[in-house]
């Protein structure tokens, strides 16, 4: 029996800092840090609480970024699909975390992936891209190196 191999996309390079996408949140160019050491993403979101419909069913409801932020409209977002989980910090305590669905763009390509929901105003950063993201999208990290995926998407557009 012959085998056949099928040739996995090659990797890409990402810096330790990245602008990327949300767009189902019609979000653009967001700064984010890529951490190896964090297995989940975060997306700092303010007045996070959970509501329950007439119909019984919960929704989870959020603020995404600060007022302070350039893409903040003050839109408030709701989610009927989320969990609720036990995350590490960087700091190794353990929060309860709701953790959602997202969909991010990098290098022009959408990934669907989870994202924890925290409060990460005291951080540089508002988003966290962490292992699991960097493993199903193929990216490696130079951490020499920043905003390829950005540097990239202008190269396109002005040539």
């Amino acid at each position: 029996m012959k085998k056949t191999l099928t040739r996995r996309p090659a990797k890409r390079t990402v810096g330790r800092r990245e602008l990327v996408d949300f767009p189902q949140f019609q979000l653009c160019g967001v700064e984010a840090k890529v951490d190896t050491g964090a297995y989940t993403g975060a997306i700092h979101c303010s007045n996070i609480h959970v509501d329950t419909l007439p119909d019984g069913r919960s929704v989870l409801r959020v603020l995404l970024l600060d007022e302070s932020h350039p893409a903040f409209d003050g839109r408030p977002l709701h989610f009927e699909q989320f969990t609720l989980r036990e995350i590490r910090s960087s700091n190794g305590d353990v929060q309860e975390r709701y953790v959602i669905q997202a969909t991010l763009r990098i290098f022009g390509e959408d990934y669907d992936t989870e994202f924890s929901l925290s409060d990460r105003s005291d951080m540089k950063y508002p988003v966290l891209i962490g292992r699991l993201l960097l493993r199903r999208a193929r990216l490696v990290v130079d951490v020499a190196r920043r905003n390829l995926s950005f540097k990239l998407q202008q190269r396109q557009y002005s040539g």
